[in-house]
């Protein structure tokens, strides 16, 4: 190790690290894919909650968390470092809150989603939903912030980028067990499979998979954050701040001053719409257009099995190739892909099936270089933003990036919701959709990501401008500024 350079001394992460680091996210994912594959569908089909105002519930939530999120990051950068760290010891404290909270959400009590009981309903839904959305800010604010102090190797924390997209991919998979095998058959009072007007039996989502499932998945959740609690390090340690007045909103102000920052949020925020809108309006597609819940798990696949692949070589494609331009193509790749399956509309479902899945491949390939390397990106982001401030606020930084996450998830619930409504989907119970119910459920659910993923490349192409070049440069300035940093009492190494 070169112990003149500042980055080697703030660097150097082991197997275990990568691990450790990506099963924060696994953990989290856990229990959020809940919320992005499975708890609209829960929404409608179990608690016969309406679009419309799932729809309002979703965007007053996020109105709350634009308060919520600074200062969440405030604290996070301006509270005493415990021994543990400044951003490590949230892990802990947001465990248990999470994995109790996501129990909550999904727990249907007597007389829910009665006609009756609709307002207790909808009061007791917005509640714990709010309540999630605030133990997951805990979590993921700090944890955002946790990359910048893990190591300052640019190209570690690209790798760091690949390993927390594979936990998020791991932790995102065993909804996918739920959304594919909670649904049983309509019977009616004969016993009889019911069927819709396309000539297919209708099967509904069950409550009692559902919520065993759920418990699970919540358990594990909190376990592996206090496994992944004991591998993380921190290994830029930074001193108590003594904030001056108005600092937070001169951070804010500098944060959407930065081009590079805006942009990779903007990014950010289309991308995580386009994936929780096929996650939650696929269980809808799959169950009622295609009759097949099955490929609910298959689409997952193909979308995160590229991963595989990818890991192993997009560290060093983005090295030589450069982050930006990486994936700038694979998201034009995916944006593509889904225009595509928006023209083959007029296929019979049981031939369509295939090539759907066969694009959703496609889409997963070019997605995944984006997926893989967002975090690094960010933190890219960070440090010019550091270069020209002379300050570095990660837990606001990555606040104000967690709330365009945030504003994502509005958009999707918009989309959804939007959808649903200009479909006329029934959530009656007993409802049965129509055929052009379902031609129209078809078009949405393939020209909304196309047009979503379309926008996320015209920005990566124009807009963001972290070139290869550019990031290079970046890793000179900033071992000067640790070098200044250390030099003038701020951190320790």
């Amino acid at each position: 190790m070169n112990e003149s350079s500042y980055i080697a001394r703030t660097s150097g992460l082991k197997a275990k690290d990568y691990v450790g680091y990506a099963m924060i996210d696994a953990a989290g994912c856990l229990v959020f894919s809940l919320v992005t594959t499975l708890l609209q569908k829960f929404y409608t089909d179990v608690l016969h909650l309406g679009p419309l105002f799932i729809m309002l519930m979703f965007i007053g939530a996020r109105i709350w968390d634009g308060i919520n999120d600074p200062i969440m990051g405030r604290i996070a950068d301006t509270v005493k470092p415990s021994r543990f760290g400044r951003y490590r010891p949230w892990i802990l404290y947001a465990a248990l809150p999470l994995a109790l909270s996501a129990v909550l959400m999904f727990l249907r009590l007597p007389g829910m989603g009665e006609p009756e009981h609709s307002v207790a309903t909808c009061v007791y839904a917005t509640a714990t939903y709010v309540f999630f959305g605030m133990a997951y800010t805990v979590l993921q604010i700090p944890y955002g912030s946790l990359a910048s102090v893990v190591t300052t190797d640019a190209q570690e924390r690209s790798r760091l980028s690949v390993w927390r997209s594979i936990g998020a991919a791991l932790g995102s998979i065993p909804v996918l067990l739920i959304a594919s095998f909670a649904y049983a058959d309509r019977l009616d009072a004969a016993g009889n499979p019911v069927l819709g007007e396309n000539g297919k039996v209708i099967t509904d989502l069950q409550y009692g998979p559902v919520i065993r499932g759920v418990v699970i998945m919540a358990v594990c959740s909190f376990v592996m954050l206090l496994i992944a609690f004991t591998m993380n390090r921190e290994r830029v340690k930074t001193k108590p701040q003594n904030p001056e007045k108005g600092a937070a909103l001169r951070v804010v102000r500098q944060l959407f001053q930065n081009r590079a920052f805006v942009a990779v949020s903007m990014i950010s925020m289309l991308l995580l719409s386009g994936q929780m809108f096929t996650q939650s309006f696929y269980t809808y597609l799959f169950n009622d257009y295609f009759h097949a819940n099955w490929m609910n798990l298959a689409s997952q696949a193909c979308t995160y099995s590229p991963m595989l692949v990818m890991m192993f070589i997009l560290p060093k494609l983005a090295r030589s190739v450069g982050k930006k331009e990486v994936c700038a193509w694979g998201v034009a790749a995916a944006a593509a892909a889904n225009l595509a399956l928006f023209f083959l509309r007029g296929m019979e479902p049981g031939r369509l099936m295939w090539v759907f899945l066969a694009l959703c491949f496609v889409s997963g390939c070019g997605l995944t270089t984006l997926v893989m390397q967002l975090w690094a990106m960010v933190t890219d982001a960070i440090d010019e933003l550091e270069i020209r401030s002379g300050s570095r606020d990660d837990g606001t930084a990555y606040s104000v990036f967690n709330f365009f996450r945030k504003l994502g998830q509005v958009l999707s619930a918009v989309c959804v919701n939007g959808a649903l409504l200009g479909m006329n989907y029934k959530v009656d119970k007993g409802a049965v959709q129509t055929l052009e119910n379902l031609r129209r459920m078809y078009d949405l659910a393939t020209l909304i990501p196309a047009i979503l993923f379309g926008l996320m490349a015209l920005m990566l192409f124009v807009w963001y401008p972290l070139s290869r070049r550019r990031v290079e440069q970046l890793q000179l300035e900033k071992e000067r500024k640790l070098k200044e940093s250390y030099e003038n009492n701020l951190i320790d190494i």
